[in-house]
């Protein structure tokens, strides 16, 4: 989204505040917006929020007004299509107008209704973390197949660097065999948001939570069968390029790498090698325009065989694996 503040045209029946009644007159793309209140169906609602997003530059303007709506109403979005005709109340019509107004100022959706959907499971989320983005569900099938591939009847130990919100290491643990995970993250916030998701997903016994830079606080004893991470990867001159509900609303220290981006997987990958076992793997996301330094980081480490990158769906670059020797 551009995250223009565009005036909201909802008068009388929808909206009193003078700040968002920029109209000139009754209608707006043909619609008559000084309406009963009996007027505003939740067909109707979804048809101009949908114009007006699309006016804001929202790239998903249908699905956006639709979360947003369901969230208003306090019902599921699929909920939303068997009620097209029904009237929404004034105090759904006000939540969901609140909701409109911040997503046209670029706020994301995510963070407006307090969940995104990964790997078919649904995580809290906040500003102190990084909002999951399906790209990195390539990241969780890797690492599955690795286990698959083991088939070991022993507990398996993995450690989620950088784990945020705690996605990736809550799908492990749940999707996993005798997996057991160690999520680390250098923000207590984050921390808090993952803790509220390893509960709500039921995997306390699964999952721990350290506060750490990296390794520095992991013990010096421990190995790992699997490191896994979504490392800061975006260069400082390309997040002053990403869009406005990316660089104003998103962690910095979540997105960031450095000037050149890789700067902390140069750290990730020497420090991963002193903590996986012979056999064990290192699985990472990476930006596209990072393949080349991300080869090679890691085949100046000896420890390590040589990397896979495998791609997204849309063909990009997006996810190394390499094996501790």
């Amino acid at each position: 989204m551009t995250g223009m503040n565009c005036a909201v045209p909802w008068i009388h029946s929808i909206d009193a505040d003078a700040d968002y009644c920029g109209l000139d007159g009754p209608l707006w793309f043909g619609v008559d917006v000084v309406s009963r209140p009996d007027d505003w169906t939740i067909r109707r609602l979804l048809q101009w929020t949908t114009d007006y997003l699309t006016r804001c530059g929202s790239e998903t303007p249908r699905l956006d007004g639709e979360i947003l709506l369901a969230a208003a109403c306090g019902c599921e979005r699929i909920e939303l299509y068997t009620a097209y005709d029904e009237t929404t109340q004034e105090d759904v019509r006000a939540a969901f107008r609140s909701l409109v107004r911040e997503r046209s100022r670029g706020v994301p959706v995510a963070y407006l209704v307090g969940k995104r959907e990964f790997y078919s499971l649904s995580f809290r989320v906040t500003p102190d973390v990084l909002i999951p983005r399906p790209e990195t569900e390539h990241v969780v099938l890797s690492v599955l197949e690795r286990v698959n591939e083991w088939n070991s009847p022993e507990p398996l130990r993995f450690i989620d660097i950088g784990t945020g919100s705690g996605v990736i290491a809550i799908c492990l643990a749940r999707y996993g065999p005798n997996c057991h995970v160690l999520g680390v993250d250098i923000s207590s916030a984050a921390l808090e948001v993952a803790r509220d998701n390893v509960v709500a997903h039921g995997v306390e016994e699964r999952v721990e939570l350290l506060q750490s830079d990296l390794f520095c606080d992991v013990p010096d004893e421990t190995t790992f069968d699997v490191v896994v991470s979504n490392p800061p990867y975006v260069s400082e001159a390309e997040m002053a390029e990403v869009p406005v509900e990316v660089r104003d609303h998103e962690p910095h220290v979540a997105l960031v790498g450095g000037p050149r981006g890789s700067e902390v997987i140069e750290r990730l990958v020497p420090q991963a090698a002193e903590y996986l076992r012979p056999g064990g793997w290192l699985i990472f996301e990476i930006s596209p325009m990072l393949e080349d330094s991300a080869r090679q980081i890691v085949n100046a480490d000896a420890r390590l065989g040589p990397p896979e990158v495998s791609k997204d769906l849309a063909g990009h670059a997006r996810v190394v694996q390499v094996s501790r020797r």
